[in-house]
């Protein structure tokens, strides 16, 4: 029988990063880098591969799993099952075991997944790895053959396979003169279901894993290469020519019209003036109601006045994390066609100390009319999330606003880096980004909302003060929220300590994770006002 091919030799091409030549350097004018990151593997689905390259088997225990379009014969899945007792091979969720010279393959790498569940978590489990077996070839010169096993799922589940190996080989490598070329040769997997899979990775999946290539290169950038007028012409060179999207900017001039206030004060050290961007798609028509992320985007947080502490500084390069979900979020809607509407605003200032910067007790007016006094200015992030939400829930009226931002450090100390901080007053909402964590493997926890927080945040001399002596993370949620018009659901998302790994996991290498692009895009599809 001849093997059905789907999705032959998909493109990566969309997953490189924009080149760089029209991004100057300020005080330079030189670009680091005008060469985009290395590609990753492109991708095919079939129903049989022959014995050549790498063949990637995963496995929930000791037993090797039956195989669709893949053949192995006696004496080789006998090599294979004394290896595995050698070695001690469990199928953990967190093993691998790379074996050579059996039967005509290069390597047979076996990946773990652990007992898989039968529930949403499923999706999270094949996703999960998909990205083990591309952190575990990352080397691997020759071609991938990723054997799915006969009975695990619908293309549904097991095209999350493709989508972990997607996130799992994200490489950020632009500025490495002497950097190795990565494989091209591309990965195969072969499944009875190879047609529904591949059109599932075209439909939908290529895009999310586009997005998320998106958000982590903005925030992987350096801030003199991603300051807020580059952050949006990088954003309109992914966009561009994608049906449905429209994107509109205000420079200072135009808000101050608007009387922003608050993210014009944040702005006021910088030689790089704030920008307020708004990417909105429909894909649902004109009458229904848009879903808002509102999204925080310092592209360089120095602490203002109240400077930061110099070690570690240069993290903060991602403290846009929150605006580069916003709009990765609206890239992944709109290239996968979904029926939705959507609106994401980057607020998008540069928060330097200088000769104009803004002062801990100055007062500011924010675009809502409410004044606020400034206790420190590096507690900046809230300040342009205030104009945000005041311009889209003014403009697009619409169904819900979700607020993103690398908010507070205790957030972190409260959750580390397990569980994103979430946050809000609607509890349909609230439930709705819950169910949607385990499946996309974006989990949250929800943390509490007290009237009493507004006491905190009083001011003697305007209508409050933006922060104060209780608990960091909840007060600053309290303030985002106060910006929220009443009768409008909001929820607030703070990924302080979530936007960035140190460690990495099984689709998240070390660095910037992009985290919220999965779990916007579900909810954006399921979630129902």
């Amino acid at each position: 029988m001849r093997p059905v091919v789907a999705s032959l030799a998909l493109s990566f091409a969309a997953f490189a990063s924009a080149p760089l030549a029209a991004q100057a350097v300020v005080g330079t004018a030189v670009p680091p880098s005008t060469v985009p990151n290395s590609d990753p593997r492109p991708f095919r689905f079939a129903t049989q591969a022959s014995a050549q390259g790498a063949l990637v088997v995963p496995m929930s225990g000791t037993a090797l799993p039956a195989l669709s379009g893949v053949t192995l014969d006696e004496a080789s899945r006998a090599a294979v099952t004394r290896a595995i007792g050698d070695a001690g091979f469990k199928g953990g969720k967190k093993e691998t075991l790379a074996l050579r010279g059996i039967g005509g393959w290069a390597q047979i790498l076996l990946v773990g997944t652990g007992p898989l569940p039968q529930d949403e978590a499923l999706r999270a489990a094949l996703r999960d790895a998909g990205g083990r077996a591309a952190q575990a070839l990352v080397s691997e010169k020759q071609p991938v053959v990723f054997a799915v096993p006969t009975g695990l799922g619908a293309a549904a589940q097991t095209a999350e396979f493709a989508l972990g190996y997607a996130l799992g080989q994200y490489r950020f490598d632009r500025y490495k003169s002497d950097r190795k070329a990565p494989p091209v040769d591309p990965v195969t997997f072969v499944s009875a279901d190879a047609e529904a899979m591949g059109t599932l990775w075209r439909d939908r999946l290529a895009a999310q894993a586009e997005a998320v290539t998106l958000s982590r290169d903005l925030a992987t950038e350096p801030a003199n290469v991603i300051y807020p007028e580059s952050f949006v012409e990088r954003t309109r060179t992914a966009l561009a020519g994608v049906p449905g999207v429209s994107i509109e900017v205000l420079d200072e001039p135009a808000m101050r019209k608007l009387g922003m206030g608050s993210i014009l004060g944040v702005g006021q050290g910088s030689t790089r003036p704030p920008r307020m961007m708004v990417v909105s798609y429909k894909g649902a028509g004109a009458p229904a109601a848009p879903l808002a992320i509102v999204g925080k985007g310092i592209t360089f947080d120095s602490g203002g006045i109240s400077l930061k502490p110099g070690a570690g500084m240069g993290r903060m390069k991602t403290d846009m994390s929150g605006a580069a979900t916003a709009v990765a979020t609206v890239l992944s809607l709109a290239k996968a066609k979904a029926p939705v509407n959507v609106v994401a605003v980057a607020a998008l200032a540069e928060n330097m100390p200088g000769g104009n910067a803004q002062r801990p007790g100055d007062v500011v007016r924010t675009m809502s009319g409410k004044t606020v006094e400034i206790i420190s200015t590096d507690a900046e992030g809230r300040m342009v999330l205030a104009d945000g939400i005041e311009y889209v829930v003014d403009r697009y009226k619409p169904a819900a606003v979700i607020t993103i931002a690398t908010l507070t450090g205790a957030a972190v100390r409260a959750l580390d880096d397990e569980y994103t901080a979430l946050f809000g007053r609607h509890d349909d909402l609230i439930e709705a980004i819950d169910a949607v964590g385990t499946p996309t493997g974006e989990a949250v926890w929800r943390l509490p909302l007290h009237d009493s927080y507004a006491d905190d945040l009083r001011s003697p001399i305007a209508d409050l003060k933006h922060g104060g002596d209780g608990p960091g993370a909840s007060i600053g949620a309290w303030f985002v929220g106060s910006f929220v018009k009443e009768g409008t659901p909001w929820a607030h998302l703070d990924i302080a300590g979530t936007a960035w790994t140190d460690r990495g996991d099984a689709v998240t290498p070390k660095g910037a994770t992009a985290w919220g692009v999965r779990l916007l895009d579900e909810l954006a599809r399921s979630w129902k006002p």
